[in-house]
This record gives C-alpha cells, sequence and structure tokens, in this order.
C-alpha cells in the first residue's frame, strides 16, 4: 500500500481514539525513523518510553527471533524456561520476592490493586480496602485503573468507576498522614510522574511515604511502569531513593518493544495469592519474555552510568538555549521535561514538521523519553531541531 492508502485505511478502520501524526515508518535504526515518504526523524520518544535500546537492536531482535523459532506460545498451566530466567533476573536486581506477568501497564497496576486489598483482607477483615493515590498521576486506561489516576479528567464517561481511591496533594506527607484513614490499605505513586507533567517526588517525601506505611502496615505501591528498566538511571526509578517498595509495576521498556508488564512482590505479600485468584492468558508470553531478558541482562552498572550523563547533557543543552518559552528543564536519568511558556502540543507539531518526535506530559510541558541507547550524535541532531523552535 502506499503512504496515503495506509492513512486513509486506518481513518476508515480504527477507532480515532488517537491524535495521530502523519507518520508512517519504513524503517528505522537507533533513534532514527524514516518514513515510507523518505523523510527521516529524530526520535526522542522510544514509543513513549517503549523502544528503551531504540529501533532494530540487534541483540533484542535476535532474541527474538530465537525464540520464535522455538515456540511462540506456552498455556500458563505449564513452565516457560525465558519466564523463569526473567523472573529470577528481577527478583536478583531488586531484592524482591516473586512475580506476576501481565500485558501492559494498565493490567500491571489492576493486578496490584487485587494484591493489595487481598493482603488486606486476609490480615484484617473486609472494610479495608481504599487506596491513596496522588493527584496528577497516571494509572491506566481500563476502568479500575482510571479511578486510580489522580486527574479529573480521566473521571468521566465511562461510569460507574471503581470505588475505593482517595487522591492526595503530591509531596504533602501531612496531607498523607491526614489520608491515611483506618480503611486504607496502601499508597500507589509514581517516584517521577510522567504523564502528569515530569514531576520529580522529592527524596524526603518518598522516605516520609515509606515510613508511614510501615508504621500502619499499610501497603506502599510503586508504579515503574515508565520510570523503571533504567529510565531514571536505576534499574527502578524507586532506587534513587534508598527505600524498597511492598509492591511495584512495571511494563513499557520492560519488553523493549513487545507488550509485557509485571507485578513484583516483595516479602509481606509474596504468599498472598494463590491458585485460581489471578490470571492471564497471554502472561509471561515466551517471546515477549525472552526479549525482556535479553533487555534486563544488558542494564547493568556501566550502561545506567550512561544514561545518566546523557541524561544531563541534554538537560545541561536544552537549559543553555537562549529562549523565554522555557520556563525550567528538569528530569532524572533520561526521563525530561521542559515546562514551557506556549502550548506544549504547538512545539510538538512544529517539531514534527522539521523532524523530530517529542511527546507532551500535563498541561504546559515538552516531555522526552529518548532511546537509552541513543547516540551522542543524534542527541545533538535532535537538539538543534528542539533550539530552533524554541528560539
Amino acid at each position: 500500500m502506499t503512504r496515503e492508502q495506509i492513512i486513509e485505511f486506518d481513518k476508515n478502520n480504527i477507532m480515532n481514539t488517537y491524535g495521530r501524526l502523519d507518520l508512517v515508518p519504513e524503517e528505522a535504526r537507533g533513534a532514527v525513523i524514516k518514513d515510507k515518504n523518505g523523510k527521516e526523524y529524530i526520535d526522542f520518544t522510544s514509543g513513549i518510553g517503549v523502544n528503551i535500546f531504540g529501533w532494530n537492536d540487534e541483540g533484542w531482535k535476535s532474541a527474538v527471533i530465537d525464540q520464535i523459532g522455538r515456540f511462540q506460545h506456552v498455556c500458563n498451566y505449564y513452565y516457560c524456561d525465558k519466564a523463569a530466567e526473567l523472573a529470577h533476573m528481577i527478583c536478583e536486581k531488586t531484592g524482591l520476592t516473586n512475580m506476576f506477568f501481565s500485558n501492559s501497564g494498565a493490567e500491571a497496576n489492576e493486578g496490584a490493586i487485587k494484591l493489595a486489598r487481598k493482603y488486606s483482607f486476609d490480615k484484617y477483615g473486609a472494610g479495608r480496602s481504599t487506596i491513596i493515590t496522588l493527584n496528577s498521576s497516571f494509572h491506566g486506561r481500563t476502568v479500575t485503573t482510571l479511578a486510580a489516576t489522580g486527574q479529573d479528567v480521566f473521571h468521566n464517561y465511562f461510569f460507574p468507576f471503581t470505588e475505593g481511591f482517595k487522591y492526595c496533594e503530591p509531596a504533602n506527607i501531612d496531607a498523607l498522614h491526614e489520608a491515611c484513614t483506618e480503611d486504607v490499605c496502601a499508597v500507589m505513586l509514581e517516584v517521577v510522574q510522567g504523564e502528569g507533567g515530569v514531576n520529580i517526588m522529592p527524596a524526603d517525601y518518598i522516605k516520609a511515604v515509606r515510613a508511614l506505611c510501615d508504621e500502619r502496615d499499610i501497603l506502599m505501591i510503586v508504579d515503574e511502569v515508565q520510570t523503571g528498566i533504567g529510565r531514571c538511571g536505576k534499574f527502578f526509578g524507586y532506587m534513587n531513593y534508598g527505600i524498597t517498595p511492598d509492591i511495584v509495576t512495571s511494563a513499557k521498556g520492560l519488553g523493549g518493544g513487545l507488550p509485557i508488564g509485571a507485578f513484583i512482590s516483595g516479602e509481606k505479600c509474596s504468599k498472598t495469592l494463590g491458585g485460581g485468584m489471578h490470571g492471564s492468558t497471554f502472561g509471561a508470553n515466551p517471546v515477549s519474555t525472552a526479549a525482556a531478558a535479553y533487555i534486563v541482562s544488558k542494564i547493568d552498572d556501566d550502561f545506567l552510568n550512561e544514561v545518566n550523563k546523557k541524561g544531563e547533557y541534554i538537560r545541561e543543552k536544552i537549559s543553555a538555549i537562549d529562549s523565554d518559552k522555557i520556563k525550567e528543564v528538569r528530569g532524572v536519568g533520561m526521563m525530561i521535561g521542559i515546562a514551557v511558556t506556549v502550548s506544549p502540543k504547538d512545539i510538538l507539531h512544529y517539531a514534527f514538521d522539521a523532524g523530530l518526535l517529542v511527546l507532551t506530559a500535563g498541561k504546559d510541558v515538552v516531555r522526552l523519553l529518548p532511546p537509552l541507547s541513543i547516540s551522542y550524535k543524534e542527541i545533538d541532531r535532535g537538539i538543534e531541531i528542539l533550539e530552533k523552535i524554541l528560539k
């Protein structure tokens, strides 16, 4: 099909739930995408934090092809070597105990919610099932994870939403103490709010949340769907804070481009879910877990040090741009937000026209999630385009 036919077929046959840009990839490598019309784009999005090793990584591709050559799916009534290997690797890197594999971040967060409520029910009985999340948070688009998301804009149309959530001001430990009534079983948060605007939680706040949860036997759930798998310069973003959550959720970059999610449990609630209490037909898919095992195997200290260096380089280069359109540049690792005085959507469209892919977040933030493997040459090409637009 021609580029125009693809766009037409998409518009006529796929539900119009995405505000698509007219990019039809023909081929891609590293952080460069070539459209079917021959135009090249520098990718500062990683497919919204998914293609963390960029496009067409050879090692990742080999891991996927090797597994497809063996078998593509196995029923979860049986064992899967790649799933077992991946789970062992993640437990070793985190010190957590065990996990459940799903297909997406929303599913991982749903599972974490079920785990927290079951733990509390087993220990305290009914009536202790409320989960506190933070304003400006984002936890997914299922009916339950929309309810968990602390943004009013998402609480429309799909009534009735799942009950049992309350929302709290971020980085305000006094407000959290006040919200922790006797019906609360868990606090669920992102250490850096991605969709909410690349809002970085202060270290003293995260440590105070951990202490409060310990004091009241409330589970601490950290949503690492966007911040994890090296994005924030550590394997998981919470590791920048010197704490260990009770439950961690992961997806996006975990599979490097194939769908996979997981919720990971510490010792406290590792035996809470028993036979038949949770399941997924495609969870722990052999091809996805093979891809994820390759990704996880490559994220070592040297790789993470390079992620931090590149992130600092990007922030410094953007901060040096002389433009009154920039209010603030913030970020951790290679999760970067540029607060701007103009519409971030306008910048996104201008960047697209100029050959650069960026994202938005919150009301006034241009969000950058480049591939963690991006070269400095590709970084410089992208920032050169961004500088021209911001000036």
